[in-house]
């Protein structure tokens, strides 16, 4: 468990890092004193949870709710069964056909889930992007919520970029190096660093910005 570093498992473990963001960085006070405390995010990981994040790629929060209600209504959110449906079956629950794809290249990876729980940082987004349609957002995303790592950041993410825009004044969004360098500074607690940026947009923009 060295090698994966600390693990959010309870509200009490975001509490913690909300509080030393908030004495690192101003902002990050200044920030929470608007959000309020900050959601957990634990999510079950494997392959529901993944596709759940393919699912979420490139469309609102809405739009991806709508479809995963729908593809959980027609009981098409595990791997045989998304194996076995036809393209009608998963387009009809409103997935492009890229994204039909990219779910069935999943379900037949049979990625070894649990090894993943115990894996460094690095070693599961490598695994995860060897399948089609993981790149390094949906890996990072799931390494947050589902493996529940403290120190990750998904810096490919729109809604990160506009939060750190608004909330440190930048004249424009940061780019995806530029805010993997800036994260740096909010190490070791970069997950929820992410977590009280995702509540700003949300309380700044009047809607979410990650399901």
């Amino acid at each position: 468990m060295d090698q994966v570093g600390r693990i959010i498992e309870t509200p009490a473990c975001v509490a913690e890092g909300a509080d030393w963001l908030a004495r690192a960085e101003p902002r990050f006070a200044d920030a929470l004193s608007r959000t309020g405390p900050l959601p957990l995010r634990r999510r079950r990981d494997g392959f529901e949870a993944l596709l759940s994040a393919i699912v979420s790629q490139q469309v609102s929060v809405a739009s991806a709710d709508a479809i995963w209600a729908r593809l959980k209504a027609a009981r098409l959110t595990g791997p045989r069964k998304v194996l076995w449906a036809t393209e009608a079956d998963l387009r009809a629950c409103g997935l492009s056909r890229q994204k039909i794809r990219y779910a069935k290249a999943l379900a037949e990876a049979r990625l070894d889930y649990a090894a993943l729980r115990t894996a460094p940082e690095e070693e599961v987004i490598e695994t995860l992007v060897t399948v089609p349609g993981i790149g390094r957002w949906t890996a990072e995303i799931y390494a947050m919520f589902s493996l529940g790592r403290a120190d990750v950041f998904a810096p490919g993410d729109l809604a990160l970029q506009e939060s750190v825009r608004m909330l440190f004044e930048l004249d424009g969004r940061p780019s995806e190096k530029a805010l993997r360098e800036m994260a740096c500074a909010w190490s070791p607690w970069r997950g929820v660093a992410a977590r009280l940026l995702w509540a700003y947009f949300r309380v700044a923009k009047s809607r979410e910005g990650i399901r």
